[in-house]
């Protein structure tokens, strides 16, 4: 982006730097690389996007396999509504069920079915190969190091700006 395009004065906007406009392009476009690769393998192989992919890892990971709507949407970063229809698609399939709260009676549960784990079992190998070939065993274990550290930084700063 140029300073001409932008309509705001030189002097107001913080242009990037060709190393960091680098960095920043490579970060676009390497991740949306990825999440395609691992989404056409889960959907090749499972029948399941990523999105609902991370939901039946979490809830596989919470006790007796449930938790809030509104927990289970925080921990997928994604909005309730969204979370909503993808519960219902993942409800259609006999993988998840939702129950009412027993302990305020108000909120929702998503709960993992046994049909659920299973799916989760089925699949996990697959993706976690995928995930090796993509991106795990293309890097060294300082690089990943530094991958985690940086996106841990981003996802602290973020989030205690938005939450």
């Amino acid at each position: 982006m140029h300073p001409e395009s932008s309509g705001r004065a030189p002097a107001e906007t913080r242009w990037l730097n060709p190393a960091q406009q680098r960095a920043w392009r490579s970060l676009m476009d390497g991740h949306q690389r990825l999440m395609t690769a691992l989404n056409r393998q889960l959907q090749h192989d499972s029948d399941l996007t990523i999105a609902e992919y991370r939901i039946l890892v979490l809830l596989s990971e919470a006790p007796d396999r449930s938790l809030r709507m509104s927990e289970l949407a925080d921990g997928v970063l994604s909005s309730r509504s969204r979370l909503t229809h993808q519960i219902r698609r993942l409800e259609a399939q006999h993988l998840v069920r939702r129950n009412t709260c027993l302990e305020d009676g108000r909120g929702v549960l998503a709960e993992l079915t046994d049909e659920g784990m299973r799916r989760l079992e089925s699949a996990a190998p697959g993706h976690v190969d995928a995930v090796r070939g993509n991106f795990i065993d293309l890097l060294t274990p300082a690089q990943l190091e530094v991958i985690a550290d940086v996106f841990g930084r981003i996802d602290e700063a973020i989030g205690h700006r938005d939450g």
